[in-house]
């Protein structure tokens, strides 16, 4: 396993990180307990949680795995979506952070959550209660360093700004769903990373399933998480995104490669991507995944991957720019 600095931090995290996510769900507390000694002995040390996770059951196991090893991983969680019927019980409010924080550090059972995420962009409070209420919490220890997951480029831009001119602790790192299908990253958020030195951790790199060559135009397993959950079926629904499945698996199997694998090592190979987390329900499946950070991905392989599907728009929609047509660049 290589390591990578968390953006400007100092701080050194592995070049594969683990989402907790089935902790709870699809993998009971033995079965977590594998996938974490699976992790660590690969040299993962990274673990990103939310308080949503299994209505707070992925947190209560994770602070029980990390209980030996508390100073050689660095922890997450996330504030935001609902946790109880409680009308309040959501959102980015300094009354709901305070809240959360508190409930999520008992869960865990520690005195403080090496990153803690605003898990979506809240369009009914000011983005200044937000990040002052955050700011609390880094001055009080509970939280090390802040980030924002599902965050455009412009909301995470104007965070920073803000915490700029107030002089709040800022965003340290972004969470973005990002993979062969889902590339809209690369319009704006990865290169503003890039140019603030922000850490990125992508989710879904394989797509809910969708690049692990299980699926393709013409074939489509009637279970797994894009047949189950709603969510997941609308997102990955779009018939273009099974051709591009069915087109990267068979480019894998001819390279020799689980399209799991390489999946995930595209993702990582993004100059602005610190780690991408991974998910699994059981050791077999987790396997593939932590392989992803033995593959040479070089520059032409990154590119022979990227022409299996559409490229995103630049930002500015002026597609000209990226050929020998334009008005000039500097």
């Amino acid at each position: 396993m290589t390591y990578k600095f968390l953006g400007r931090t100092g701080v050194k995290v592995s070049a594969i990180a683990y989402g907790t996510m089935s902790f709870g769900g699809d993998a009971d507390e033995a079965g977590a307990k594998a996938l974490f000694e699976a992790c660590r002995a690969a040299g993962v040390n990274h673990f990103d949680c939310a308080d949503m996770y299994g209505a707070g059951r992925a947190e209560e196991i994770l602070g029980r795995l990390i209980k030996d090893c508390r100073e050689e991983v660095l922890i997450t969680s996330k504030v935001y979506f609902a946790t109880s019927p409680d009308v309040n019980a959501m959102g980015a409010s300094r009354r709901h952070i305070r809240y959360a924080v508190e409930a999520s550090l008992r869960r865990l059972g520690t005195d403080r959550i090496d990153i803690y995420y605003v898990h979506r962009f809240d369009d009914r409070t000011p983005l200044e209660e937000t990040l002052r209420a955050l700011d609390d919490l880094v001055r009080a220890g509970k939280v090390v360093y802040l980030g924002a997951s599902n965050f455009a480029a412009w909301q995470a831009a104007k965070a920073l700004g803000i915490s700029a001119r107030e002089g709040l602790a800022p965003f340290a790192c972004l969470q973005p769903m990002y993979n062969l299908v889902k590339r809209q990253a690369e319009s704006e958020i990865l290169p503003l990373a890039l140019s603030e030195g922000l850490g990125v951790f992508p989710y879904s790199p394989l797509g809910g399933g969708l690049l692990t060559g299980k699926y393709s135009d013409g074939r489509r397993p009637g279970t797994g998480r894009l047949v189950a959950n709603k969510i997941y079926a609308t997102r990955y629904g779009d018939a273009l995104n099974y051709e591009v499945a069915g087109r990267f698996a068979a480019f894998a199997r001819e390279r020799g490669y689980h399209p799991a694998s390489l999946a995930v090592a595209w993702v990582a190979s993004h100059p602005a991507v610190t780690a991408p987390l991974v998910g699994a329900r059981d050791t077999a499946q987790l396997a593939p995944l932590l392989a992803a950070a033995d593959i040479p991905m070089t520059p032409e392989l990154r590119a022979e991957i990227a022409a299996l599907s559409p490229e995103p728009a630049p930002a500015t929609d002026r597609n000209e720019e990226r050929t020998g047509v334009n008005y000039g660049v500097r």
